[in-house]
């Protein structure tokens, strides 16, 4: 049965502890699941700038034994004539056996999803949804801690526009005594309707700031995020915000000394390098973390759909 991933909640916590479980099956040994993909091929559709997501796909695949075939970008695709998204999505379900997209507008990976015969993965979809980098923060979470439950999350930066923010609130929703902290500038604060559907509705304990350093010894995981310009109509309001939080080895002072320290990255200067030296700091690790689970999730569709 042909499956796709458009949103974390596609995923159940059950199959999301499959997945860490496979994820660490891989790191102990690569070898066994060096041709688990031989002869498949994955579809890379980034209409959308990206370093990390698009190689850590790519990477993923080619571990498993597989193949990529890779659109350059939306400038030299048909997508530039004017090709719809489901025209682009039945197009490459030709030659691919499974799809990774990542497009400016939210909507556009659940419309490849429906015209597509090969399942889709969303890579990103405007400032609603990244689920395989929630994947890759839920596994950092897990090797940190041994546990989701009972941990005080801070998401420090741009709220509003941010897909890995609003992933992971709904990701992170699902276990019990978990609290939210959500440190943002009042311009970049998490949307409303994520607020409504997800933490009041739960009846999930959170509070709004925009001090980080007061809030920081209390927290168990900081996710830091950088002020995205590019989500911006107006440069101004944007160099006016870019610089709104700045994370130093002089602020962590205070902080728990099991804190984890994540980034989705880039970063611009919202994370010192001089944090980097810090035990505590995890985003290179996560960017790790997110090839084991992106390998995990293109076996797991490819297996339910038959094909491997």
């Amino acid at each position: 049965m042909r499956r796709s991933i458009i949103d974390i909640r596609d995923l159940s916590p059950s199959e999301i502890m499959e997945l860490i479980g496979t994820s660490e099956d891989i790191i102990a040994n690569p070898a066994k699941y060096a041709h688990k993909c031989e002869g498949k091929k994955l579809g890379t559709l980034f209409f959308e700038p990206s370093t990390r997501t698009r190689m850590s796909f790519e990477a993923a695949m080619y571990e498993l034994g597989g193949h990529v075939i890779t659109m350059a970008g939306a400038g030299s695709s048909s997508a530039a004539k004017g090709e719809s998204v489901a025209d682009t999505a039945k197009t490459v379900s030709c030659y691919t056996d499974i799809i990774a997209m990542r497009h400016p507008k939210e909507g556009a990976a659940f419309v490849a999803a429906k015209n597509a015969s090969v399942p889709v993965i969303n890579a990103g979809d405007g400032g609603h949804s990244h689920p395989t980098q929630t994947l890759a923060d839920l596994l950092t979470i897990y090797r940190e801690k041994g546990h989701f439950d009972n941990l005080t999350v801070g998401l420090c930066g741009d709220l509003k526009f941010g897909r890995t923010v609003h992933s992971l609130i709904e990701a992170m929703s699902r276990y019990t005594g978990v609290k939210f902290v959500l440190i943002s500038p009042e311009e970049l604060k998490v949307p409303g309707y994520v607020k409504k559907e997800v933490l009041q509705e739960k009846g999930i304990p959170y509070e709004q700031t925009t001090d980080l350093e007061t809030v920081l010894p209390t927290l168990d995981i900081l996710y830091m995020t950088r002020i995205q310009k590019e989500r911006f109509f107006n440069e101004e309001d944007y160099l006016r915000l870019k610089d709104s939080y700045v994370l130093t080895p002089e602020k962590l002072v205070n902080a728990k000394e099991d804190l984890v320290i994540m980034h989705p990255l880039p970063r611009v200067n919202e994370i010192s390098v001089k944090v980097d030296e810090d035990k505590r700091a995890c985003y290179f690790k996560q960017v790790l973390n997110g090839k084991y689970m992106r390998m995990a999730l293109i076996l797991k569709l490819l297996k339910e759909a038959g094909t491997i």
